[in-house]
């Protein structure tokens, strides 16, 4: 019998991933989610969340989860087809139906969940997924429990995956094409028009046209959602196995949720403000860049998630140090999450001109590092 402790190789890994400047640990924050946080006692204007229409802290859709508690209590105590199923699952359904225009709707407790489960439910052993090469881990993780075969084509990029589908379409039954419509790491978007003229092409479904969401970023509640035809959606019930065999989503994130729909839809300002703030510090951050010239890289992005690449491991993990020591809030991102570092930076609708400039005048100081 081997002498040595079975679970030795933890502290070996350990070893590695702090030799690697890979290790990870958490932030905490006290206090409600906003423009600005707390932490260990000091007010930080947070440009790190994914919050992006400030409604996680909205009086109204803490009401609404509280309503939501009051009337069905904490947990939803089992899974939908078992006990968990309640009327206000159906309507949080039946409303992400009426603002994703399709038939209907099926809500997960993550939209990891939603990711995984859909694969499993529409691929296996005999069937190909195209992805692109910087989609989010979840889609990755689905076709493997899947058991489908998945190739990557290049980021962004249309031709690569016209040569992956003129190579390999005709060995596989079922085609589907992959990809994150906002591409989280780096704030740019799909190349929508031209994937979906390939899957006509060549016969494909398409993991966006399928429409998947989450319910815990700009709706500021938990879960995630599959929209679509009628039909896909009953498939899926009985299929997708993160959706059968898991616990519903619980109430007071339901009634959450619901009401934060409403607000999205009432009010459309929220969206114009967001489009106008990502649009100042963008511009202003362009000035920078060409101002202290190599310093900072800003990638390409049409969303709220700007990020301006840097050197190296130990760059963005000192840049970002140096701004949370002027009260500024930032991700600094590194492999392997993501192939280069970066600051990720996140702008939402609630914050003012005046937090902007502070952020602005922030990334300028720290520039001449």
């Amino acid at each position: 019998m081997p002498n040595s402790n079975p679970y030795d190789w933890i502290d070996r890994a350990l070893n590695a991933i702090h030799q690697a400047k890979w290790y990870r640990q958490e932030t905490t924050f006290d206090g409600a989610p906003g423009a600005t946080i707390e932490h260990e006692g000091r007010s930080l204007l947070n440009f790190a969340s994914n919050d992006y229409l400030g409604l996680a802290a909205d009086p109204r859709v803490r009401q609404a989860a509280i309503a939501a508690i009051e009337a069905h209590g904490t947990g939803s105590t089992g899974s939908r087809l078992l006990s968990g199923d309640r009327p206000i699952h159906r309507q949080l359904e039946r409303a992400i139906a009426d603002l994703k225009q399709t038939d209907d709707a099926i809500v997960f407790s993550s939209g990891y969940l939603a990711n995984i489960g859909t694969l499993v439910a529409i691929v296996g052993r005999r069937d190909l997924v195209l992805g692109d090469r910087y989609n989010h881990s979840c889609l990755r993780l689905g076709v493997a429990a899947a058991g489908a075969t998945l190739m990557d084509y290049e980021h962004a990029d249309p031709l690569d995956l016209a040569y992956l589908l003129d190579r390999h379409r005709a060995d596989f039954r079922r085609l589907v094409i992959a990809t994150d419509s906002v591409f989280s790491m780096d704030g740019d978007l799909c190349p929508l028009p031209q994937i979906l003229e390939l899957a006509e092409l060549y016969g494909g479904m398409v993991l966006e046209l399928i429409q998947m969401g989450t319910l815990s970023k700009a709706l500021g509640s938990l879960g995630g959602y599959v929209a679509g035809s009628a039909k896909l959606i009953d498939f899926l019930r009985n299929r997708a196995p993160s959706w059968i065999y898991t616990t519903a989503l619980s109430p007071a994130d339901t009634g959450a949720a619901l009401a934060a729909i409403e607000i999205v839809r009432s009010e459309p300002e929220r969206r114009v403000q967001l489009r106008e703030n990502v649009a100042y510090v963008r511009a202003a951050i362009a000035q920078l860049t060409a101002a202290v010239p190599g310093r900072f890289r800003l990638l390409p992005s049409d969303s709220p998630i700007l990020c301006l690449e840097v050197a190296n491991v130990a760059t963005v993990l000192r840049d970002g140090q140096a701004l949370r020591d002027r009260g500024i809030f930032v991700s600094a991102v590194r492999p392997p999450t993501v192939p280069t570092s970066r600051l990720r930076l996140t702008v939402m609708a609630t914050h003012d001109r005046s937090q902007l400039d502070q952020l602005i005048a922030a990334l300028g100081d720290i520039a001449a590092f």
